[in-house]
């Protein structure tokens, strides 16, 4: 699987609620910046990801500009992307516009994340 195919089953196991930590080197010098926290290590990462995928529900990923570049052992990534997500307690939902960037690094015969930040581009 390529780096382009990782960026894109990160964003489906976002939609399906699964587990995302999976998707990030386990390391202690991988960082995630999301729309509201910084992480900082695997076990971080790992920890919010799973607080993120118990509060959350009925994700909206819609992918409009992913650029990847691929190298031998590090790919870097770009997009722009429409997120939105309900509450799981309240309902409530919630949609931005975000844009991301973030750097993959080879291990073995797959990609994994080693950086990855979300911004908000604007507010819904």
């Amino acid at each position: 699987m390529g780096a382009e195919e990782t960026v894109r089953d990160y964003y489906e196991a976002l939609r399906r609620g699964e587990p995302l930590h999976p998707f990030f080197a386990a390391r202690e010098d991988v960082v995630k910046f999301g729309i509201s926290e910084r992480l900082t290590g695997y076990d971080e990462i790992a920890a919010g990801l799973r607080e993120q995928t118990d509060t959350t529900a009925d994700w909206s990923v819609g992918s409009e500009r992913l650029r990847v570049v691929e190298g031998r052992e590090f790919a870097r990534f770009s997009d722009d992307v429409r997120l939105a997500w309900a509450d799981a307690r309240t309902g409530r939902r919630r949609a931005f516009d975000t844009r991301w960037s973030g750097v993959l690094e080879r291990d073995e015969d797959e990609w994994v994340f080693t950086g990855m930040h979300v911004s908000v581009a604007r507010e819904l």
